[in-house]
Formats: structure tokens, sequence, C-alpha cells
């Protein structure tokens, strides 16, 4: 007890010494708000680039304020490396690492695995663990605590074991890591109240206490899952719509006058970033072990994986309107990250339509003010740049993403034929205007 209460001292005197471990979209901003707070931090990330950039300052995460992070990292306040040893000087560690799918739509635990087995090898006694990648529910429980007490460690006594998951949302200009309510289930009440204690002396939000890793683990899956059923309802709206000569985001805007028990989602060329397309898959895993079907959820998936084609089959037809074939089209893409406004293309349905579109032999440019060089299964290509003069070149303009900085009148006046997946001229459609 008496090394748990120290615990609890170097929070309030700002002397722990933290750890991050994953130092992309989620990690490095988590790391530079630890840092900003008073604390120590070491970054820790097996990708040597990104240690070298943030250990000269370099910022390559959009919500993360280069000059804060050039500061700290000139008052050695926070510093990167690819060290495991140096896991035994710290007091408290986050990890914050990649939870993808494999082909089979099941989770790839391996990031969590092995950065657990890294920790575990180089921690002393006393040491804090929160886990916030986002994962199955049972995950911090069946695959973090076993191996920490494999090793000789006593959860709860020895080593305090939490999870909190993260809730960054890439380029919202409102919320933030610092300031987004954080939900924290530790293993012990111990391991909740000291997980908690930290949050609240870096964050200024609420903190949010549940009674078990698994609910901290569920709740997660329950948020991105709500979005991805709702955002499929809107999808299947919208092709439905599309087959009756409906405006859908019209119906959309008049079903949101009602000011109770309804809550506007949009469709789109379907579902991109790393939670809201993969999350709920970790959840139809995990029912299997329960011998649990879950219907509603993987209807959704299929409906928001089966956009791209809908998309496709959706340009070509436009095309034909037009007396045009999809074959050696010009067409020109505007965006290529998942949504407007940052430069994330994890996951993005962009790729999966350019692909298709290549596929069949559609003659593509690809414009991302964000984005300058992307990959794509394994081929590193780079995106151009809008000349606006050779608009009117193209025989459809396709507008994927609605990035903000595109000049939407411009577009408009110079295109031959456009069609828009993301309603950005609130217009109706018109021989030159189509939209999903």
């Amino acid at each position: 007890m008496e090394k748990f209460e120290k615990l609890l001292r170097k929070i309030e005197e700002r002397t722990l010494k933290l750890g991050v471990v994953g130092l992309g979209y989620v990690g490095l901003p988590l790391a530079v708000e630890k840092a900003k707070a008073g604390y120590d931090v070491i970054g820790f990330d097996v990708q040597t680039d990104k240690v070298e950039k943030i250990n000269k300052g370099i910022n390559y995460i959009g919500d993360v304020v280069s000059e804060d992070l050039l500061d700290l990292v000139n008052k050695k306040k926070l510093r990167a490396t690819d060290d495991p040893t140096l896991f035994s000087e710290l007091d408290a560690i986050a990890i914050c690492v990649p939870t993808p799918l494999d082909i089979y739509k099941q989770p790839n635990m391996s990031y969590v695995v092995d950065s657990i087995n890294l920790i575990t090898k180089n921690i002393s006694n006393n040491t804090l663990i929160v886990l916030e990648s986002t994962t199955y529910p049972g995950t911090t429980e069946e695959i973090l605590r076993p191996v920490l007490e494999d090793s000789g460690f006593i959860v709860g006594e020895t080593v305090y074991l939490a999870y909190s998951p993260e809730r960054v949302d890439p380029g919202n200009k409102h919320f933030n890591t610092k300031n987004t309510p954080k939900v924290v289930g530790g293993v012990t009440e111990n391991c909740t109240k000291l997980a908690s204690k930290l949050y609240r002396s870096i964050l200024k939000s609420d903190i949010h206490e549940v009674s078990s890793p698994s609910i901290a683990e569920m709740e997660k899956i329950l948020e991105n899952t709500f979005r991805n059923i709702n955002i499929a309802l809107a999808n299947e709206m919208a092709i439905l719509c599309d087959k009756m000569n409906i405006d859908v985001w019209e119906v959309i805007d008049a079903a949101s006058s009602k000011p109770y028990g309804f809550m506007p989602f949009y469709p789109g060329p379907g579902l991109g970033g790393h939670c809201i397309p993969i999350d709920p898959w970790y959840l139809t895993y995990k029912a299997r072990e329960y011998n649990y079907h879950t219907k509603l959820i993987e209807t959704a998936g299929e409906i928001n994986d089966d956009m791209p084609m809908v998309v496709v089959n959706k340009i070509s037809e436009i095309l034909n309107i037009n007396s045009l074939s999809l074959k050696e089209s010009k067409i020109l893409v505007l965006g290529l990250a998942y949504k407007k406004d940052i430069d994330d293309y994890r996951e993005s349905p962009i790729l999966k339509i350019i692909e298709l579109l290549e596929n069949r032999q559609a003659n593509l440019t690809i414009v991302d003010p964000f984005i300058d060089n992307y990959s794509y299964k394994g081929l590193e290509r780079k995106t151009d740049k809008l000349e606006v003069d050779k608009i009117g070149d193209y025989d459809l303009v396709f507008i994927a993403t609605n990035h903000t900085k595109f000049d939407y009148q411009t577009i408009y006046d110079n295109s031959k034929i456009i069609f828009d997946t993301r309603n950005s001229y609130n217009r109706k459609e018109s021989e030159k205007y189509y939209k999903i």
C-alpha cells in the first residue's frame, strides 16, 4: 500500500515518468498532452523515422500543434526512442498501438502482444500500464494480465493495469485529446483509482470510471458500432432514394427538423479511418466465443463495404447517360482522405474506388491538398495538383472528399459533369450535376 501511495504522490507532484508506446494518431497527441501537463515523457515506436522526427521536433500528426511539439522537445519534456530497456525508467505506460483486422476480419493483436511482452521484460515493480488501443471486450484481462502474472507481477499490488479507450477524432475542431471525456476501467479498484488520477492531472475533461476493463472495452465498441449501423442505414436509404428519384439529402434534412427521436447520419462513398469500419468486427469476432451471431452489425458492415462498388456503378451509369464509356474516360478524383480537412487515408473507401475504376481502365487524376504521397497494397503513389484551367478536359469530376480547400464554385463552373458523394453543393441534380 505504501508503494501505491507513493505513485499517487508522484502524480500530485508531477514527478511521475510517463511512457507512450505507439506514436501515431493516438499516441503522439497523448504524449504531447502528458508533457504539456508537466510530466517527463518518453515515446516508444519501432519506426525509426518517427523517433528521429520527434527528437528533431518535427511534427507529422495534424492534431498536434507543431510549435508545441518543438517546444516540448527543446525543453526535454518529451523524447522518443526505439529502445525498450528505457521502460525500466518509467512509472506509467500507455499502449497506443494499432489493432487492425486480418483478411478474415479478425483482430490482429500482434502489436498489443509484442508491446506487453516488451514492457513486461523491462519494467520494475509499481508501474501503471494502461491499454488505449481499441479492441474486443476481454483483451486487457485475457491477454495483458496473464503476461504480467506469468512474469511474477501481482496485478493491483506490484503492478497496476487498466483500459481507457482512445477517442481521437482527426480533424475535429472542437474535441481533441485534451477535452474529450475519458472512460477508465481498472482490473482492481486501485488500478482504476491510479489511472483516473493520472488522467485527471493531464486532461481538461470528465473522467468516467467503470467497474472493469471489459466495460470500458465494450463501451468503445458500442460508440463506433452505433455510428457504423446508422451510416449503413443512411447509405441504404441513399441507394433506395436514388432508384426512386428522391433526394436523400433533402429527406435527411427534413427528418432532422424533428426535435427528438432522430439523429442525422449521412451517406457517402464508404467508411474510412481506423475506428468505424473496423471496431464492430471486433465484437463480431468475440461474439462467436459465446455462440452468438451479430446479424445487425454484420449486415451494416456489408452495406458500408459495398459502397465503393455502388459509387463505381453510379459513375459508369452517369457516363453512359452522357454517351460515354467508363473505359478510357478521364476522371478527376477530388479527395483521398476518408474525411474532410485531414491527411488520414487509413481504410479510406476512395482507395478501393480508385482500384475499381482503374480495373475498368478509367484514366484517373487524383487530387488531395492534404496528401502528397500515399501507399496502397504495397505500391507508393503520388497525388496531383489541381489545375483549374484543365478541369474542363475531364469527362467527369468525382467529389470523393469534401475538403474546404477546394473552390467548389470554380470546380462547378469549369466541369462538364460532376458526381458528388458529399452533397458539397446542396443543390438539386441537373444534366451536369449528380449526387449519391
